[in-house]
């Protein structure tokens, strides 16, 4: 009977047929071409498209047209959506003259153009190459005559020259390959120079050294991305070869660039001249290397293994260019990109052999010229040889015209149209043919199309041509080079050549297949001999994925050749023409499978039902014929030669033997007499069977794991059970009834197996196969329990969720912490070799396991179908893991514990800004919200932080400067009309004073809040100068010439103007040079807004990316503003960084700088004073001494004799000052190499006088020549040096705590000295001391009184004074010197919104606006009172940045309204500018007290402000922005990671231990501003509405630093029944209900215990899970780790349900048992009917861990005599207790029972 399964011819069927058009060529009809050029040129481009959505032009078009068009050529390739992997479409890439359409379509969606090129010349290849990058999108690559274009998918393009004409280009992993002849190069991007290409070949007498390819003979064939491998075809020796393809090692970068020695040129035949003029020209920027080999002429081998083959001397072929490249060494004359054009008259001979033009390497010296040594490029890829034809192999007539890789079903990988594991073939006789690797499947049939009606037998391709397996290094290949690569084994290598079918005299009727192409997946195109094209889809191995986890199953445990015809047999009768629908798959497959093991499914009863529409034949009749109305000879002849005839014939021979059937049932039950039924031995899978049951089993297993697939699992039960009996595996059939026991008592047939001699032979059995079932839940039960467990066997690839939940078990209910790394073994068998990656060990198992679990591909949509039994030591290790999780997991650990939180942190994602649209903001216009320029505030935020008030809807009207101001002047009687207008004008003029200094404090408050658009310029809100009279509410305007307004007053006001405009853009912006100079105006007229905004940009880090050449573009301009602007803003961008082009820009500026004998540079002063500060920036805290000693020199910089250096000496010289304290910026007395400048000595006699020191340094001569015009003398003038001397001692000294510094600082203490001070020096003299001596600053009153000198606080308020005081100057060295120490608290506590700090300060600015208002505000001044008012302000300001406190706020908008008296500009910017400190970028950021933060605030807040819009005598008005440096983003924002929301909640922040305090933990309520990062120890999120989350900074505060950068985004995640603190704010609604998922489980298992109560339960897969979750809960050792782990608590499900459902089950059993019982019979071996196999018994045993019959049968239980050798006998079959307490009373009988309980 071998004849019913041997092979014949079968044919499939095709799907899926559609007409097939390239979708490029019928869109190119509409695209635009040269007929249209004219019209372009009048039109817009833009209008120039039609509908279907096609892509911009590129490129200028050429006249070409699609009727003209040269060549046309497309490719087909497999793609996938970005947002599934499971949604696959075609992408075609069509190329006709000088476009390329790239477009994407589906079987069910419409293609669709994609993108769509244009380019300048014809379009040579198109294709699609990755450049190495593993990414589903590809980048698109256009081959032109000069260039290659390169289109990303990311919207990058990019254009690279080809230095030479290349005949193709192959697309590898790393790149693109480059092929012109004689050479091959490599191109890794776009923007990466070509390389040679290296090889290194392998040979039997050839060492395997690396050399160029430059073999001209040598053509690429095929190129593959995975395995990186090429073959290539030797056009002489008809060779071909394959190669890997890989980066070249240093090794071999380093042996193929070694140089040696000169070049030679015969003389006459080329001019010495020629050849070095050329190659001197050689550079590393257009050479490509020498891509030529290395070895002489001379006795060379072969690159190919083969060492009979002759020597590439006499080759045919040879190019004068190779022989150039073996006469000298490969770096000495590295050739150009040029070379071919220079070289072309000589690339190829006329005659046959080419010759060389060069002598040979012994050429004389008189012969040769040197040629200076190039630099030649480096290789990066390298091909090594894999294989090579050999001599004694058939060579090829001509080179393969497809090259591919494919498949076979069994996994062997051939390098020979990719298909499923298949290939399709077009025999020479026309017939469409399906191969598996080498395998013949079967004929294809397609609808509609004929085969030619004759067959040509000598035109067959044959795949029996000799076959190499090669072992390589890189990988084992087979390859297959004959009969499918030719596509014509008679010669012609096209298929529009002479054929065969030319040689008949008629025509064929109907259009046949020529040719086959473009293969994606499953789905290959038709070429018909009438010139249509059909694509067509071959159809899968199975779509049931069942039926695949079984074929998988199969393969894998059946040797290969079986496999192959297994598998092939069942795709030729699951595929064959008219085939059964996809729900019969299961039934089909079931019935094929065990015909094939040799049973008889006609005969065998639950086979003959599976379905009456499936053939029933032995092995079933592949191939249905045409339904025709006549019928013909060949159908009676098909018939009789069917297996199911023959199969007839058999069974009516021996079908009459009437034999009587064996014990069949598992459980003892005789079975009727019936004819028995044998299996044949003879069938293909009969000795396997054993095997084939076993790997079963395991997938059977497998599928109990799975909720989604346990219906599966049923259907295989079946299969299972009657391979069990007929092996007689009673045990097997004993485990598979249990688990369905209403379902396995319906089966009954047995089939016989002779067991015979030789059938016994044939049938393998394997060791593997043990009598006693392997059982998953068994496993699992009894890791729980405690017992030893056996490895659980394991198929590789197949039963992978077996091995992840057996591992876990291993790890977190076993305990072993090496369960998943070196101890596998012990839990599994079977398993391949380095299967598993060990993890780093982790604080717990549970921690352990998530992270196993997550590496193992494992996630939360796996776990939610494990059983959920299985699954609940792997939820209560997530749920711990939940609880406490590690910051530093990876984003899938954190998906998997559900911490969305967590993993959403781990993108870089800023917060989302809000609508411009106020809370609850008064009713303003549309235009008014615009045009103020605080309108991209985050409103969801400001809304959370400020929710009770409208302090930043009152904060930006106070700040708005783009509306006109209102002029209230009362129109007295007696005042004319002239008058008034001039009154009112007056009064105008007094408020523009407060308008133009409003954009200093706007800057502040809209810091970093806004992303700009890049196609947009930055909105800048104007400056309205204009008034409205009420009550007519006319205009009033300053230039109706009325009265005088100052010139240039609107400079400095329109400069800062544009600052707070620039300071809105958030550092992470997306900002570039071409948008900077986009912004620029064109109307001179807001020049000064644009410096501004430069400066800015400066400020916030954008400035960097400004070209050098727009630099030098604004500098020439010779604008003063826009100098300062962009000077003090690269120096900014710049700081701390040393930067020399910088340096030079500054040094220019500033004359000290430049050399003595330099051209004197007219650079206005306050350039230089910005140059001078910009030094100080850039080498801040450098302690630079060039710097630092000329600064020195500058702040005492005498004037010059012609005038120079006269006007605003002040500034020049604080600048100087404040320059030199931060170049050596908290040095101290550290300063290296600076001790013979005496650096503080130097800086005290500035502060104090004395007699000038001749100048040591470069400008000495500078010097010497008095000013003619001030007469100072020799002395130093301190009112201009004092102040920068005064701060530069105290920045160099910055938190040193030095008390001999400090003391020089101390105020006067006798009133003659006390006369010889200007008061504000003392504010800055006391400013000094305070932060030198920093740890000794204190936040209350009487550290604030301790600075005033002694003679002063007797005496401030004492009536009767002594007549030799001068009580105006101890008045105003009280309030100076309380003022500069109310400034050093501000520093000292600068963002800390400490409240004693506040306390303090607070006070002090009350008691002054009191003074201003009392009768003695006239001994100290208005002046002075204002502005030591001012100075405690901003120092108040300074302390509660960012945190919009109402006080401060309230005392802003009090001198906000105050524009009459002292009030002057100056004094309007310190108070906007503590408004704008008070709510610092929108209450996100607040000043750090750095070093670097207290240098910029000094800057910043000085204190002498500007008298009058136009006033930088004393301090340059730019200066004022730096305090900008000093800002940090410190606002922590909860954002609910289900509603991206900001939302408010709980934390808990731990200070460090400091000498003043102890280690403390505060409780705050986010969003909050956080203290300093390094006082910090932990920040927490505290329960119980959020899960909690820690972030420990004692490991450093990187981690808490970047989610404070962007935007300080913290995502919380809501806990299941909790409210947000927002709708909730007590507590109250919050739902008390448990998590919903444990309520809807612990429901699904109630429902087991209510079917088992109803006696309904047909099968104990849900009785299973409850007893896995008992057996968890009841597991002493699990529970003892959980209690004495780090949380000291139990599993997670400790729910009072689970009592109460033990009981329902127990009482149900126990009920169940007191009846007279089947139980006894079934311990004791008896057989049962099938009345007595009910469902409850097998329920008792599941629940109750009752091993089978016969092992139980075995132990003689029935033989125990006491309960003692009843208890003994139960351990040893791994009983437990509770089941010995039941079955004790059957087993001993109850009396006898209770006497041995009580006894023992």
């Amino acid at each position: 009977m071998s004849n019913v399964y041997e092979e014949r011819a079968t044919m499939i069927a095709a799907v899926e047929l559609q007409s097939f058009v390239p979708f490029g060529r019928e869109h190119c009809k509409n695209h635009p071409n040269a007929v249209n050029l004219q019209l372009r040129q009048l039109q817009p481009a833009s209008d120039l498209w039609s509908s279907d959505g096609a892509a911009g032009l590129v490129g200028s078009l050429q006249e070409v047209t699609l009727q003209e068009r040269e060549r046309e050529c497309w490719l087909l390739s497999k793609g996938s959506s970005a947002d599934s992997d499971e949604v696959e479409y075609e992408e075609e890439l069509y190329a006709a003259g000088n476009m390329v359409i790239w477009s994407r379509g589906s079987t069910s969606q419409a293609s669709h153009v994609y993108k769509a090129f244009t380019v300048d010349s014809p379009v040579q290849q198109a294709l699609w190459c990755n450049f190495g990058i593993p990414q589903k999108n590809k980048d698109v690559c256009i081959v032109q005559s000069s260039c290659v274009n390169v289109h990303s998918s990311t919207g990058k393009d990019f254009i690279s020259p080809l230095p030479f004409q290349v005949s193709k280009l192959w697309p590898t992993k790393f790149g693109l390959l480059l092929e012109p002849t004689p050479f091959i190069f490599s191109m890794l991007h776009p923007l990466d120079e070509i390389a040679p290409l290296v090889c290194r070949p392998t040979g039997l007498f050839e060492a395997a050294r690396v050399q160029y390819v430059s073999d001209s003979t040598m053509k690429i064939i095929f190129s593959s991305c995975e395995p990186s491998i090429v073959m290539t075809y030797d056009t002489v020796q008809g060779v071909h070869s394959v190669w890997a393809l890989r980066k070249v090692t240093p090794e071999e970068q380093s042996t193929v660039l070694k140089c040696t020695e000169q070049v030679a040129t015969p003389q006459g035949l080329l001019p010495p001249s020629f050849l070095t003029t050329h190659l001197r020209n050689v550079s590393r920027m257009d050479s490509p290397g020498s891509p030529f080999h290395c070895h002489a002429m001379q006795n060379q081998n072969r690159m190919t293994s083969s060492p009979g083959l002759h020597s590439r001397t006499h080759s045919p072929s040879i190019s004068s260019m190779a022989a150039l490249s073996r006469s000298h060494s490969p770096g000495m004359a590295a050739p150009s990109f040029q070379v071919a054009a220079r070289f072309n008259m000589s690339y190829h001979s006329s005659s046959p052999r080419g010759h060389s033009f060069l002598h040979s390497p012994n050429s004389t010296a008189s012969e040769s010229v040197l040629v200076p040594e190039m630099e030649p490029i480096g290789p990066d890829l390298c091909i090594e040889q894999l294989w090579s034809e050999t001599a004694s192999s058939h060579k090829s007539v001509c080179q393969a015209s497809k090259v591919f890789i494919t498949s076979d079903l069994c996994e062997n990988k051939y390098l020979c149209f990719l298909d499923i594991d298949a290939m399709l073939v077009l025999e020479a006789n026309g017939s469409l043919v399906l191969y598996t690797g080498v395998t013949r499947v079967s004929k294809v049939f397609v609808p509609g199309l004929l085969s030619p009606p004759f067959s040509l037998s000598n035109n067959i391709a044959q795949l029996s041509t000799p076959m190499e397996s090669v072992s390589t290094p890189a990988k084992l290949l087979s390859v297959c080079l004959y009969g499918v690569l030719l596509s014509n084994p008679r010669g012609s290598t096209k298929h529009h050549e002479t054929s065969w079918l030319d040689d008949y005299t008629f025509q064929q009727s109907v259009p046949y297949i020529q040719a086959l192409r473009d293969p994606v997946s499953r789905r290959v195109t038709l070429e018909l001999s009438n010139g249509t094209m059909l694509r067509i889809t071959i159809p899968e191995i199975a779509t049931s994925e069942l039926v695949r986890k079984c074929l998988q199953a199969v393969r894998f445990i059946l040797p290969k050749e079986t496999a192959m015809k297994v598998l092939v047999k069942w795709y030729n009768i699951y595929n064959a023409p008219g085939g059964p629908s996809a729900h019969l798959e299961w039934n089909l497959f079931v019935t094929c499978f065990m015909t094939l093991m040799g049973y008889n499914t006609e005969r065998l009863g639950w086979t003959r039902n599976l379905h009456f529409e499936v053939p029933l034949s032995p092995v079933i009749a592949p191939k249905k014929a045409r339904q025709s109305d006549t019928g013909s000879d060949e159908d009676w002849d098909y018939m009789r030669c069917s297996d199911y005839h023959r199969q007839v014939v058999f069974r009516h021979v021996c079908g009459a033997v009437s034999l009587d059937s064996a014990d069949s049932s598992g459980c003892g039950e005789p079975l009727a007499s019936t004819p028995a039924l044998r299996l044949d031995p003879s069938a293909p899978l009969f000795p396997h069977l054993p095997a084939l049951f076993y790997v079963l089993h395991l997938l059977y297993e497998e599928l109990k794991l799975d909720e989604l697939q346990r219906s599966g699992g049923r259907l295989l039960v079946g299969l299972l059970q009657q391979l069990a009996r007929d092996l007689q595996l009673e045990e097997y059939i004993d485990l598979y009834w249990r688990d369905y026991p209403s379902f396995i008592t319906t089966f009954k047939e047995s089939c016989i197996i002779d067991h015979g001699k030789t059938q016994m032979e044939q049938m393998l059995r394997p060791s593997f196969l043990r009598a006693e079932p392997t059982c998953v839940f068994s496993w699992f039960s009894g890791c729980l329990r405690g017992d030893v467990v056996a490895p659980f066997p394991y198929l590789p690839g197949i039963c992978e969720r077996t091995k992840l939940l057996v591992l876990s078990y291993a790890l977190y209910i076993v305990g072993d912490d090496n369960a998943t790394s070196v101890d596998v073994s012990k839990y599994l068998a079977k398993l391949s070799a380095g299967g598993m990656k060990s993890d780093a060990p982790n604080e717990s198992l549970a921690e352990k396991l998530v992270v196993w679990l997550t590496s193992a591909g494992f996630t939360l949509k796996d776990l939610e179908s494990v059983p959920f039994g299985v699954a609940l030591p792997i939820r209560d290790a997530i749920y711990q893991c939940r609880e406490h999780p590690c910051s530093d997991w990876s984003e899938e650990v954190c998906l998997l514990i559900g911490r969305q939180d967590l993993t959403k942190q781990a993108h870089k994602v800023t917060l989302a800004k809000g609508k411009p649209v106020s809370v609850s903001a008064p009713a303003t216009t549309e235009a008014d919200e615009e045009e103020d320029g605080m309108t991209d505030l985050n409103q969801d935020l400001i809304g959370l932080i400020w929710s009770q008030d409208l302090r930043v809807q009152e904060a930006r009207r106070l700040l708005q400067s783009s509306r006109p101001v209102r002029v209230s002047v009362v129109h007295l009687p007696e005042v004319s009309d002239h008058e008034y207008i001039e009154e009112k004008e007056n009064k105008l003029l007094q408020l523009c004073q407060r308008t133009m200094a409003l954009p200093v404090g706007r800057g502040l408050f809209t810091l970093f809040s806004y992303h700009p658009v890049p196609t947009e310029p930055l909105p800048v809100p104007k400056l309205n100068l204009t008034g409205r009279a009420p009550p007519q509410n006319t205009m009033v305007d300053l230039n109706s010439g009325n009265i005088d307004v100052p010139p240039n007053m609107t400079s400095w006001s329109s400069f800062h103007n544009g600052v707070a405009a620039g300071l809105k853009i958030a550092p992470a912006s997306q900002v570039d040079s071409a948008w900077i100079a986009y912004n620029k105006p064109k109307s001179p007229e807001l020049a000064n807004e644009y410096a501004g905004f430069l400066m800015a940009l400066g400020l916030n880090g954008h400035l960097t990316k400004l070209a050098t050449l727009n630099i030098h573009d604004y500098l020439t301009k010779g604008h003063e503003m826009t100098s300062i602007g962009l000077l003090l803003g690269v120096s900014a961008a710049k700081l701390s960084t040393m930067d020399m082009s910088i340096t030079r820009l500054l040094s220019i500026h500033i004359p000290a700088l430049l050399p003595p004998t330099s051209t004197e540079l007219d650079v206005p002063h306050n350039v230089q004073v910005a140059a001078v500060v910009g030094i100080g920036l850039v080498y801040q805290g450098t302690g630079h001494r060039h710097n630092a000693e000329v600064l020195l020199a500058e702040i005492g910089r005498p004037p010059g004799p012609e005038m120079e250096y006269c006007t605003d000496r002040e500034s020049y010289s604080l600048a100087a000052g404040l320059a030199l304290g931060m170049v050596c910026l908290g040095h101290g007395s550290n300063l290296i190499g600076m001790t013979d400048l005496n650096v503080p000595e130097q800086l005290y006699q500035y502060m104090v006088g004395g007699h000038r020191r001749t100048h040591a340094g470069i400008n000495r001569e500078k010097h010497k020549s008095p000013s003619y015009q001030i007469k100072e003398g020799d002395t130093i003038n301190v009112d201009v040096t004092c102040p920068g001397a005064t701060l530069a001692l105290a920045m160099i000294y910055l938190k040193t705590n030095n008390r001999s510094i400090a003391d020089w600082l101390k105020a006067p203490d006798t009133m003659f000295l006390l006369d010889f001070i200007k008061p504000e020096f003392l504010l800055l003299r006391t400013l000094a001391r305070c932060i030198i001596m920093w740890d000794e600053i204190l936040p209350n009153s009487e550290w604030v009184s301790s600075n005033v000198p002694q003679i002063i606080q007797e005496n401030i308020g004492n009536p009767v004074v002594s007549e030799d005081l001068n009580m105006e100057t101890l008045a105003q060295a009280h309030d100076y010197i309380t003022a500069g120490a109310c400034m050093a608290v501000g520093f000292r506590f600068a963002g800390s919104a400490n409240s004693d700090a506040f306390d303090c300060l607070y006070k002090f600015a009350r008691g002054f606006m009191q003074s201003l208002t009392s009768a003695n505000a006239t001994v100290t001044g208005h002046y002075n009172l204002q502005t030591c008012l001012s100075m405690v302000l901003l120092a108040v300001s300074m302390v509660m940045a960012g945190s919009g406190n109402l006080k401060v706020l309230q005392l802003c908008r009090f001198l906000h309204k105050r524009t009459s008296g002292e009030m002057n500009y100056g004094f309007h910017m310190a108070h906007h500018m503590a408004l704008g400190l008070l709510f610092l970028g929108g209450g996100r950021y607040t000043l750090s007290t750095t070093n670097s933060a207290i240098a910029a605030l000094l800057c910043a807040l000085y204190p002498h402000f500007p008298a009058h819009s136009t006033d930088n005598r004393y301090h340059l008005q730019a200066l004022r922005h730096l305090g900008v440096l000093a800002a940090e983003p410190r606002l922590l924002v909860p954002v609910d990671v289900d509603t991206l929301k900001p939302c408010y909640a709980l934390l808990d922040i731990t200070y460090k231990e400091t000498q003043w305090y102890e280690e403390t933990t505060v409780e705050l309520m986010a969003p909050t501003m956080l203290p300093e990062l390094q006082l910090l120890k932990k920040i927490k999120v505290k329960g119980p509405r959020y899960w909690e989350l820690s972030i420990d900074l004692s490991k450093g505060t990187q981690h808490l630093q970047s989610i404070l950068s962007k935007d300080g985004v913290l995502y919380v995640k809501l806990r299941a029944g909790q409210l947000p603190y927002k709708d909730d704010p007590r507590g109250w609604k919050s739902l008390l209900a448990p998590n919903v998922n444990n309520r809807n489980s612990e429901v699904r298992t109630f429902k087991a215990v209510q079917a088992l109560e109803e006696t309904e339960m047909c099968e104990t897969f849900a009785l299973w899970q409850m007893r896995l979750v008992l057996e968890l809960c009841e597991s002493r050792a699990l529970q003892q780790r959980l209690r004495d782990g780090p949380l000291g608590r139990g599993l997670l499900l400790s729910s009072e349900f689970l009592p109460v459902m033990k009981n329902s089950a127990d009482g149900t059993l126990d009920g169940w048992l007191s009846g007279d019982h089947v139980l006894t019979a079934y311990m004791s071996g008896q057989p049962l009917t099938e009345d007595m196999l009910s469902n409850m018994l097998a329920c008792f045993l599941v629940y109750h861990s009752i091993p089978c019959h016969k092992k139980m049968f075995s132990t003689h239980l029935e033989g125990s005599t006491s309960f003692p050798e009843l208890l003994l006998k139960f351990s040893q079959l791994g009983i437990p207790v509770r089941a010995l307490l039941r079955l004790g009373p059957l087993i001993l009988g109850t009396a006898l029972f209770r006497t041995g309980q009580q006894a023992c």
